[in-house]
């Protein structure tokens, strides 16, 4: 595709917004960070305007003139700030977009299914379990609204837990990879032994891309971003040592002390009600993505290989 004549306005420059910026900065297109707090640095073409995404005035003026919009804003862990911010920020950003006739694309998880035994897929009913996911059910149903009124043009692309370089917010790169560069154990803050899906950060900036390149008939809807082959977190931190080439050894924070330790770390307690992740397969069934846009996901050994270059190097 060619670059994008209007801007892309990417709300949030964590992970997520940082690789998507890179992408779209590389072919050339216009791309406007959208944020609080000035970057230090931007990609070269890269724009900043300040904004507060919990503010609907602020929101509109940063978007003015966006021909997509991207949202990977990422709120603290916390069940009463996903509940009270999160529709916020979403009504602020669809109603933007609604002004300048924005598309809008959401860079999102896999909350809104809650617990479910099967690999998951995009036709899910939305949960009514836990304060967390039922925060992002509730925003789904309003870009869902949003678009099916004829307001915004809107899609959802989701992915599952990150890693990657320069990923802090995950357990395998900064767990796992950090610690065993340092000579320590890696730390998983949940069970092991159950295949789990993960998904590397530049491959959902890639997914990202797609969308934002995709015909309208490609919004209304959810996808899903292809993963490598999942398996449990024990076979990926022991790959991760491998690789780096120290001793396997992993500290697997015991369950039993959740509630005690919960009392002393909010990060902790947050965890409860994210138990159905981990106490089960956590599958992911990208087939449709795959079907419409690509399908060859990082494979993990290439994309753990990035990850230590980068916390080798930092």
């Amino acid at each position: 595709m060619s670059p994008s004549a209007k801007p892309v306005a990417v709300a949030g420059f964590g992970a997520v917004g940082r690789a998507l910026v890179a992408r779209l900065a590389a072919r050339g297109d216009q791309v406007r960070v959208v944020q609080r707090v000035d970057p230090k640095s931007l990609p070269q073409g890269a724009t900043f305007a300040s904004c507060d995404v919990e503010d609907a005035s602020s929101t509109a003026q940063a978007l003015e003139g966006a021909g997509t919009v991207v949202c990977a804003v990422g709120l603290p862990y916390r069940a009463d700030v996903f509940t009270r911010v999160w529709p916020v920020v979403m009504r602020n950003l669809l109603e933007a977009c609604a002004r300048t006739n924005a598309r809008f694309v959401f860079a999102d998880n896999l909350y809104m299914y809650g617990p479910q035994t099967a690999p998951l897929t995009e036709d899910m009913p939305l949960t009514d379990y836990g304060a967390k996911p039922r925060a992002r059910a509730e925003i789904t149903r309003l870009w869902r609204e949003a678009h099916a009124a004829g307001r915004v043009r809107a899609c959802a692309v989701r992915a599952s837990d990150f890693y990657g370089p320069d990923v802090p917010t995950s357990v395998v790169s900064t767990m796992g990879v950090q610690r065993l560069l340092a000579g320590k154990a890696a730390l998983a803050p949940y069970p092991v032994n159950h295949p789990h899906a993960q998904t590397y950060v530049p491959d959902f900036a890639r997914a990202l891309v797609s969308l934002i390149d995709a015909p309208d008939d490609a919004y209304g809807q959810a996808w899903h971003v292809p993963n490598a082959p999942a398996l449990p977190l024990r076979e990926v931190l022991d790959l991760a040592a491998d690789l780096i080439g120290v001793r396997r050894r992993i500290t697997v924070l015991p369950q039993a002390l959740l509630p005690l330790l919960g009392l002393f770390s909010g990060d902790i307690r947050e965890l409860k009600e994210m138990r159905f992740q981990w106490d089960r397969p956590y599958l992911v069934d990208a087939s449709k993505f795959a079907g419409a846009f690509w399908s060859d996901a990082t494979p993990l050994d290439q994309g753990l290989r990035a990850t230590i270059a980068f916390y080798r190097d930092a």
